[in-house]
């Protein structure tokens, strides 16, 4: 069995950095990755794909990326589901085991 994705768009928000209860680090990026197609309006469509970073890779993340910096996210997909008022819900979410920094930095 596998379950690798890898993914390569901007950050779609600033990182911010969390502790669980127990002090885990961990942080929530939502990326933004443009599909390879036009859809019928001539245009290209984003996907927006939540992504969960866990302790050092969340630490960096948060240090060194902000909102539309370039990443390529190697990780696994994982779901959860939970029970609401109106039925069950379903998450899926990509929990990253690797973070590349694709943007360039000016030196100033």
């Amino acid at each position: 069995m596998l379950n690798q994705i890898v993914l390569v768009g901007r950050l779609a928000n600033d990182p911010e950095l969390y502790e669980t209860e127990t002090g885990r680090k961990v942080t929530r990026i939502v990326l933004a990755v443009p599909r390879t197609y036009k859809n019928q309006d001539g245009e290209y469509d984003t996907d927006f794909i939540g992504c969960k970073l866990w302790q050092a890779i969340a630490q960096n993340t948060t240090d060194y990326c902000k909102k539309g910096d370039l990443v390529g996210i190697k990780g696994r997909l994982e779901t959860h589901n939970y029970e609401t008022e109106n039925g069950m819900r379903y998450l899926t979410e990509v929990v990253a085991e690797k973070v590349t920094f694709l943007s360039n930095k000016n030196k100033s």
